[in-house]
């Protein structure tokens, strides 16, 4: 089987899993959006024991032309899943890439022909690099929308977009996969960042109609009907959310006329955003609701963090100041590197300067994500593993810091190595979307 064909068969169950929920409300998927490599390897191995297709997907912030946040170009963040998924042995027709949040956001301060150019150069790279599914984001005003947007002008920027995809797509080797879209205007911004004292509102039904004609008009006119047919999902707002101390619980009865808004538009779900640190049973009723794709993201580096905060714990009591050994300072370097560059917190968070300590380090927000691949975070990281897999860890100590750990440890089921304890709590949450959307195979 051929690359291309291996993406054909991942995007294919992609589409026919959709259309099974579309019909009956049974089976979804979640979208991984991180680019931390202690993720992506954990989502590898829940992927592997599921038997599923992982869909892994970069924000427009995290991975762009320009590196983004990690640093990664879309070519070279495809290269790192592609390389990752044969290290964990998890086959290419199992793994679909995805765009999340692909527009103006990064560049949302300059003039919208300036943000939009370079979105368009974005989307081009992203299809061109691999990735299948795109979500077409152009909600948020540019420097120039002075009195905001209205849903035609979100709509048109969108098949803009959609326009720069089809013309990468007509690059690829025959053969290729075409690119499936999310459209919307409703859209959560990247990471969750409500603040307010109520939950956000449910998006009407009347609305969510309005909104796909709107969209399906866009793209007539530019010549992307053909487009418009492999559009799987619109994002909409289920009213789920949260902020840096609060989250907002998905509530059935509020979205039922919503959740059935789609019965006249067969082959497309709602893409639920922001549904990180949902309970269990809550995913599952959206999954059969019709949100069939379920996005995660800060959940699970928030995850990584408290993995690495109880090892350091650990390590602090293993290693005793008498000790010769250099012990790590991850939280140390991490302040640091926060402090030095606050581009990614300073707007988000208020209050005195003991509240904000906090929320950086624990809010649901989780904005200390940013900062994980600085050079002298991972330099302590490192140190912090090392120092741990030098001597068995004693159980009493996991027991303290780790209980959830110790308990599967003891089990037999984990093994008491650093790196597979911090993957072990990040599987904890993808255990639950796996379950929310029935994607274990059979054996």
């Amino acid at each position: 089987m051929t690359l291309n064909e291996q993406r054909e068969d991942s995007s294919t169950q992609l589409r026919d899993l959709l259309r099974s929920n579309c019909l009956s409300g049974k089976g979804g998927i979640y979208a991984v959006c991180s680019a931390h490599p202690a993720v992506i390897e954990a989502a590898f191995q829940q992927s592997l024991e599921d038997g599923s297709v992982l869909l892994v997907e970069s924000t427009s912030s995290q991975v762009n032309q320009f590196g983004g946040y990690t640093s990664l170009t879309p070519s070279e963040f495809a290269d790192f899943v592609d390389a990752a998924a044969k290290s964990a042995g998890l086959p290419a027709e199992r793994v679909l890439l995805g765009g999340d949040h692909l527009g103006p956001f990064p560049w949302r301060h300059e003039a919208s022909v300036s943000a939009l150019s370079k979105a368009r150069e974005l989307v081009h790279d992203c299809v061109l690099a691999g990735y299948q599914k795109i979500h077409l984001d152009a909600s948020m005003p540019c420097a120039d929308d002075e009195k905001g947007i209205t849903e035609r002008t979100v709509a048109d920027r969108a098949a803009i977009l959609c326009q720069a995809a089809e013309e990468a797509y007509r690059e690829l080797p025959s053969g290729s996969p075409e690119p499936v879209y999310v459209v919307g205007t409703e859209v959560p911004a990247p990471g969750g960042e409500s603040v307010d004292a109520h939950s956000p509102v449910v998006t009407k039904a009347e609305d969510a109609h309005r909104t796909l004609e709107t969209f399906r008009l866009a793209f007539g006119e530019r010549g992307l009907s053909s487009a418009w047919e492999r559009v799987i999902a619109l994002v909409v707002q289920p009213g789920v959310d949260f902020g840096s101390s609060v989250i907002f619980d998905y509530d059935r009865a509020k979205a039922q006329s919503l959740s059935a808004a789609l019965s006249k538009y067969p082959g497309i779900v709602f893409e639920a955003h922001s549904t990180d640190y949902q309970s269990p049973q809550a995913l599952a009723r959206m999954v059969e609701d019709h949100f069939a794709i379920l996005k995660v993201g800060p959940w699970l580096t928030f995850a990584f963090r408290e993995a690495v905060w109880a090892l350091s714990a650990i390590e602090r009591e293993v290693f005793t100041t008498t000790s010769q050994r250099q012990i790590s300072h991850v939280r140390e370097a991490l302040e640091a590197a926060m402090l030095r560059d606050p581009a990614h917190w300073r707007s988000y968070y208020c209050g005195d300067e003991d509240e904000v300590r906090r929320d950086l380090t624990y809010g649901y927000s989780d904005r200390c994500r940013y900062y994980w691949n600085q050079p002298a975070v991972k330099e302590e990281i490192a140190r912090l593993f090392d120092n741990l897999g030098e001597r068995p860890i004693p159980l009493t100590l996991i027991s303290q810091y780790l209980p959830l750990e110790y308990e599967a440890i003891r089990s037999g089921e984990l093994q008491p190595v650093p790196e597979r304890m911090v993957q072990y709590h990040i599987r904890r949450v993808l255990r639950v979307y796996a379950d929310a959307c029935s994607v274990k195979q059979p054996a």
